[in-house]
């Protein structure tokens, strides 16, 4: 039990990574390289609003959560946008460079040295029968998996997720009907770097910030993507919170060294087995 809640809290955050990233691939079909560095921008926002001005921690998740879609939305606008990109290799290098670009200006900015996030809870753990959990863990779940399903009511029940789900099914067809397309590539992109911004301002105070941070969190992504299927939110949820069991039950019965190879294993057993991913449906030809 202590195992899978542990599971349970990682894994909502990788469920917000992933969402995220197969949102903007789904939609708009650009494999973006510099997730991760908008996971770390988050968790450098919170260290700033937190451990250098002293504001409130809840108000640093707002903060990220602005910031992310923010630099997100200039990403799409300047770089993707206005280039008139048309080869997926061109989109591909770009993301790589604004990767690159995002990691050192974080290490010119904050230096090379882990930073630390107080936790706005006390330290005394919560204990629930023979479970065990900090208050910030349990912050973090419950923060997540609310972000989780007012997410999936806007793609669900809005106007926007409406037009999104329209311009990922055929693009043509959603521009015939109304739809600007143009400001639908924008907010999926500006959504979809919130959330990886906001999954990382939760777990600032979790982990140390560092400026590679983001190096594993993109591997993690791409690999619930690959979980869950290119383009399937549900499964980019699902995968996430997979993975994360896969993980904490690794390491807590294998060996804590393996954690990242077993989830890892898992990736390519189903890229293997299942190359559409577990919750794709696999496409019939003639």
């Amino acid at each position: 039990m202590q195992h899978t809640l542990n599971a349970l809290v990682l894994g909502s955050t990788y469920a917000l990574l992933g969402i995220g990233l197969t949102l903007i691939f789904g939609i708009m079909r650009v494999v973006n390289f510099a997730h991760g560095e908008l996971y770390t921008l988050g968790a450098y926002v919170a260290y700033a609003v937190v451990g250098m001005f002293g504001m409130n921690f809840f108000g640093s998740l707002i903060v990220a959560a602005v910031a992310g879609m923010v630099v997100g939305a200039a990403i799409e606008y300047l770089l993707l946008r206005r280039r008139d990109l048309k080869a997926m290799d061109e989109v591909m290098l770009i993301m790589i460079g604004v990767m690159i670009i995002m990691q050192n200006a974080e290490l010119l900015m904050w230096g090379g040295v882990a930073k630390s996030v107080p936790s706005p809870f006390g330290q005394e753990p919560v204990v629930l029968g023979a479970i065990s959990v900090s208050p910030i863990r349990l912050f973090v779940l419950v923060t997540a998996a609310v972000l989780l399903v007012v997410f999936y009511m806007l793609i669900e029940r809005s106007r926007l997720g409406l037009a999104m789900r329209a311009t990922f099914q055929d693009k043509d067809a959603a521009k015939i009907v109304g739809v600007n397309v143009s400001h639908v590539y924008t907010l999926t992109f500006a959504l979809g770097s919130c959330l990886a911004s906001v999954a990382g301002a939760l777990l600032a105070p979790v982990f140390v910030v560092t400026p590679t941070m983001g190096d594993l969190a993109s591997l993690k992504a791409f690999a619930i993507v690959i979980l869950g299927g290119l383009g399937n939110l549900k499964g980019a949820a699902l995968g996430g919170f997979i993975l994360a069991l896969v993980e904490e039950f690794g390491a807590g019965y294998i060996s804590t060294a393996y954690r990242d190879a077993l989830g890892f294993l898992v990736i390519l057993a189903v890229m293997i087995f299942r190359p559409q991913g577990l919750f794709t449906i696999k496409e019939r030809v003639g």
